[in-house]
Formats: C-alpha cells, structure tokens, sequence
C-alpha cells in the first residue's frame, strides 16, 4: 500500500459552485456521449443497407454518346 498522502486521504471539498458545474459538466457529457452512439449506430445501419441496394442491383454500363451530324 503505498504511503497516504493529504490528497489520498481526504476528498477536496468542492465549493456550491464547482459541485454543480462539476454535475452539469458530467451530465453534458454523458448526453454527448449517447448521441455519439446514436450517430455511429444510424451511420453502421445505413452504410449497411446502402452497401445491401448496390449489390442487389445490377450495375449500371454508360453508353457512349455518339456524335451527333449536323446537317448544312
């Protein structure tokens, strides 16, 4: 066990202020972190289904444009 030290030993006392700026920071950040999630997931199930239509059609050939003559 390594030797106690102040900070080891007692928790800082947080002032009123820093206590709710602390709570709302906590709180903003894990709603961040749910809407990361949201986004990777809708992304992954998109990119999916998008790769799923390209590989069930069948792939489009351009024909070339010929020139057309004009008549004088």
């Amino acid at each position: 066990m390594a030797n106690p030290t102040r900070d080891t030993l007692f928790k800082p006392n947080l002032t009123k202020t820093e206590s709710k700026a602390e709570s709302v920071s906590r709180i903003a950040k894990s709603m961040i972190e749910q809407d990361m999630a949201k986004r990777d997931a809708k992304t992954a199930r998109l990119r999916a289904a998008r790769l799923a239509q390209e590989a069930a059609e069948p792939p489009v050939v351009l024909k070339s444009r010929s020139a057309k003559k004009k008549s004088s």
